[in-house]
């Protein structure tokens, strides 16, 4: 039976909305133990007693976080199987290694490893959650040789090439690769421009597929029809325009306003008109430039005006890790997240990686709820961001009907 992704869309919309369906009853795999009764109710941050519409409303503002966690396999004792069985959140994300810890496996252990955990992950879900991974290729993929998984080749390289058939074939093997492993977003591809080969944290590790706009266009553009061939939605980063810059937004405040040029925007215009945008990752970069007052994840008026209005695109926006040095040095985590929504993104990521926090799901959701209430969020805003994520995650749940 055909369904169409808008008719999908709006039965995903009722797992965020009053009276959406109940969150399944954990299972248990060969790989999973989960508790056989649902785990306790969360504790809410209010001073009177819940009532249905405050449940209603952190149902929805749940689908605005997306966690990283730890663990190979899950047991009724990580803080991960409430964050998605009661609190309903959005999506997760893995990863292989444990910056905080200093250790592998985090996530990734093996293909079969990784099939068993997320679909563990989502047999939790009332709604499907987005499971995510940085799956850029090269340097930058969890998904790597070390585990068991096919090598891959660096935006870079296949930039170097410039063989959009080759590139598509070779992001092929990759969404193959997510779509087997349970995966059903990679945040990728990078479409910053090389314009500084010494930038650490883009052109030095071989994230960009070019300093040429054209070409950086034309291989993404093949990168995101293989992924979405295959079932898989993919993300555009770092908007607007990381490659540039000479220091890591990872380890603190990172100010382009001297270096960046308006070019870098062209791969977001271009691949928008051409309707090839799943999402858009923000940059924790500063520029004066377009907003001399904050950094672009906190800015309405780059997310709302240029990247929503100037250029006309409406799906979901991501955070960056709202962990980053860029952010957690410079910001109170209260008023950051707070305006990031308020800046235009509908997804607050945090990678739970350079520091972890098990309770960092609840503490987002009680910050959104508060600035609802005290009237800084309108529940439009948080309606429109629902509307978003629901729509993308029918993408890639028509492949599956």
């Amino acid at each position: 039976m055909l369904i169409t992704s808008s008719a999908l869309a709006g039965s995903l919309l009722a797992g965020c909305q009053p009276g959406g369906p109940e969150p399944r009853q954990p299972v248990t795999t060969a790989t999973a133990v989960m508790a056989t009764t649902a785990p306790p109710t969360p504790t809410l941050l209010l001073e009177e007693a819940p009532t249905k519409d405050t449940i209603d409303l952190r149902r929805k503002l749940a689908q605005m976080v997306l966690v990283g966690f730890r663990g190979l396999s899950l047991d009724e004792d990580n803080p991960i199987v409430i964050d998605i069985h009661n609190r309903n959140i959005g999506g997760v994300a893995l990863f292989s290694y444990d910056v905080a810890l200093q250790q592998w496996n985090r996530n990734i252990e093996s293909p079969a490893q990784v099939a068993a955990l997320n679909a563990s992950l989502q047999d939790l879900a009332a709604t499907p959650l987005i499971i995510a991974v940085d799956q850029e290729g090269g340097r930058v993929a969890r998904l790597n040789e070390r585990f068991g998984f096919p090598p891959t080749l660096s935006a870079q390289e296949l930039g170097e090439r410039n063989d959009p058939a080759f590139t598509y074939e070779a992001a092929a093997q990759m969404a193959r690769t997510l779509k087997a492993a349970g995966v059903n977003h990679s945040f990728a591809p990078v479409v910053d421009l090389n314009t500084n080969p010494d930038n650490p944290i883009i052109g030095a590790i071989g994230r960009s597929f070019s300093a040429d706009p054209s070409v950086v266009i034309e291989q993404a553009a093949a990168f995101i029809r293989a992924h979405r061939d295959h079932g898989v939605t993919t993300t555009l980063k770092h908007f607007p325009g990381h490659g540039s810059s000479r220091d890591d937004s990872h380890l603190g405040f990172v100010d382009v306003t001297d270096v960046w040029q308006p070019v870098e925007l062209e791969p977001y215009r271009q691949l928008i008109a051409r309707n090839l945008v799943d999402a858009v990752m923000t940059a924790h970069v500063f520029n004066a430039q377009l907003d001399p007052d904050s950094v672009a994840t906190l800015s309405q008026p780059i997310i709302t005006g240029i990247l929503r209005e100037e250029l006309g695109f409406d799906g979901v926006v991501f955070s960056d890790d709202m962990q980053m040095g860029a952010i957690a040095d410079n910001y109170g985590f209260e008023d950051a997240v707070v305006r990031t929504v308020e800046a235009g993104v509908d997804v607050i990521a945090i990678a739970n990686n350079l520091t972890f926090d098990p309770e960092i799901a609840t503490r987002i959701i009680e910050l959104l709820a508060a600035a609802v209430a005290d009237g800084r969020l309108s529940e439009a805003r948080i309606d429109a961001s629902c509307r978003r994520i629901m729509a993308l995650k029918a993408k890639w749940m028509q492949r599956q009907v």
